[in-house]
C-alpha cells in the first residue's frame, strides 16, 4: 500500500496516524506493507523525518519532493492511497480521508487476500 501525504495535510496525518494503530495486524492478517511518500516541496523537506519520528510511524517513508511519482500516479490531491496485489498490479485507489475510511480499506484488503 502506497499512501500520499504532506505534513501540511491534517486529513492525510489522521489517515496515518488511524492506519498506524492496525498496521501490526493487518501485516499478519493481509501480508500488507505501507510505504508513505511524502509530497513535501523543498522548504518542507527538512520537516519530514522529524515529524515522521515524532508520530512514532513504523512504516517506510519515502519523499516525493518534484512530485514525479505523484504525477505518475495521476492524482491531483491528497492523501491519495493505492492498494497494489503481489504481482504490483493497482487494485484499489482512494482520494481523501474522513474518519473510517481505514474500515474500508480494510474490507477492500480482505477481497484482495481472498480473506
Amino acid at each position: 500500500m502506497i499512501s500520499f501525504w504532506a505534513t501540511w495535510c491534517k486529513p492525510c496525518i489522521k489517515e496515518l496516524a488511524n492506519v498506524n494503530e492496525v498496521l501490526d495486524e493487518w501485516k499478519q492478517k493481509y501480508g500488507i506493507e505501507l510505504v508513505a511518500v511524502s509530497t513535501d516541496n523543498a522548504r518542507n523537506v527538512m520537516k519530514v523525518k522529524p515529524f515522521v519520528d515524532s508520530q512514532g510511524w513504523e512504516f517506510e517513508c519515502l519523499l516525493d519532493v518534484n512530485e514525479d511519482l505523484r504525477r505518475a500516479m495521476n492524482t491531483n490531491s491528497i492523501p491519495f492511497t493505492v492498494v497494489l496485489d503481489k504481482t504490483g498490479k493497482i487494485v484499489y485507489t482512494h482520494t481523501g480521508y474522513i474518519e473510517g475510511d481505514e474500515v474500508a480499506l480494510e474490507e477492500k484488503l480482505k477481497s484482495i487476500a481472498g480473506k
